[in-house]
């Protein structure tokens, strides 16, 4: 990969970073930034009627079917309500909700728990509205179609029957899981947290390097459930570690923790968090894959540290281990301080400096909802505790 405009660009954000990150400690900025993102999504979400992409010239592009990010917009939207108790924020998350639900039918992707977890099961936690409750259980009886019970993993892409794809799983669905262990608490059937665990398990087995690094795909011989091997598609290499993806298996192994109780799953959430905070740059925001030549120097991923914040602030209450909180709060304070857009008179998002798919030059420094998302997840993890705790379900 060549050195881009954009890199060199990078390189010189690392002079940005400030002393004070090391001793990050909550403060009114977080307040501040999360008065910023509801602020911006009242003036921005009353005139959105499908579900935002990403963002190209900082303004939201659109999937009208949702793609696989759908369940990232109603979701913010619901932690907008929950934050400031807005009521057009509730009426707007549960129109988006509506528009989402003929996707709880398709198992077409891996990406149910994408789209289901943030929208209805948060709608159903905050509001009883047994309708959402139940759509998410529809949601989580397509996922589990997708599981191969030979290669003990859940098939990422690809249409059912197809044979493209049919080996291919990837760190992402970790954070899918979720939905699964829902269904089961919510019906007392234990074949969707059986098969969120069996995965796990796969996951834990075959993607977990050593030094706890990961890369983004794994592949299996779909007929036999044979290993294949390690491979990717958003990172820089096979061997490589895109920090997004890195960021899913921390969230998702230590949520499988809190389901589970299984130590093998908080072990491999440690190891994966400690590999990622070694890699971190000064300013503790990520570079989009931990292992580009152009690291630690290269393009940034600011989603990679929301994610990661929200992960690590959750891997703390599974620990008792505070470092993982310090280390959370100083990504936020990073992202707080350098990653909004609140320098752009023009700007939708809320948070900048966002990296699709880097190996294809895909949505690099853009804005992305997920970013946003986990961003406003995070403030409130650290503002909040206990209510986003019931959303979200801690």
């Amino acid at each position: 990969m060549n050195l881009s405009r954009r890199a060199l660009l990078a390189a010189t954000a690392l002079t940005a970073a400030t002393p004070a990150l090391a001793n990050a400690q909550p403060t009114p900025r977080y307040r501040a930034a999360l008065d910023y993102a509801i602020g911006k999504l009242r003036t921005v979400a009353p005139r959105i009627t499908s579900f935002p992409e990403s963002t190209r010239f900082e303004k939201w592009t659109f999937v009208n079917d949702g793609g696989w990010v759908a369940g990232f917009w109603p979701g913010t939207l619901w932690l907008a309500h929950l934050d400031s108790g807005d009521q057009q924020f509730k009426d707007l998350a549960i129109a988006a909700n509506d528009r989402l639900a003929p996707r709880r039918l398709e198992p077409r992707d891996h990406d149910l728990g994408f789209l289901f977890s943030p929208s209805w099961v948060t709608a159903y936690r905050l509001t009883g509205d047994r309708k959402w409750r139940d759509g998410a259980i529809d949601a989580a009886a397509s996922l589990i179609k997708r599981y191969n019970d030979k290669g003990r993993y859940i098939r990422a892409w690809g249409a059912l029957g197809t044979p493209g794809n049919a080996g291919r799983t990837i760190i992402d669905t970790m954070m899918n899981l979720d939905l699964l262990a829902f269904a089961t608490q919510e019906t007392g059937d234990p074949r969707y947290l059986d098969i969120a665990t069996a995965h796990a398990q796969t996951t834990r087995q075959h993607f977990l390097r050593p030094d706890g690094s990961t890369p983004h795909v794994f592949d299996f011989n779909p007929d036999t459930g044979a290993p294949i091997g390690q491979n990717t598609v958003q990172g820089y290499s096979p061997t490589s570690c895109w920090s997004r993806g890195q960021a899913w298996g921390i969230y998702g192994f230590t949520t499988m923790h809190r389901r589970t109780k299984n130590r093998e799953f908080l072990d491999t959430a440690r190891k994966m968090a400690d590999f990622a905070l070694k890699s971190l740059t000064p300013d503790h925001v990520p570079v989009w894959d931990y292992r580009s030549p152009l690291a630690p120097n290269d393009i940034k991923d600011a989603t990679a540290g929301a994610i990661m914040a929200c992960g690590l602030i959750d891997l703390t209450t599974a620990s008792g281990d505070q470092r993982y909180r310090t280390r959370a709060l100083q990504i936020v304070d990073a992202l707080c301080r350098t990653c909004l857009t609140t320098n752009s008179t023009r700007a939708d998002a809320i948070l900048a400096r966002g990296t699709r798919n880097r190996p294809s030059e895909d949505g690099v420094e853009i804005s992305l909802p997920y970013g946003d998302y986990y961003l406003i997840e995070a403030l409130l993890r650290i503002l909040k505790p206990q209510q986003v705790a019931k959303a979200i379900g801690l």
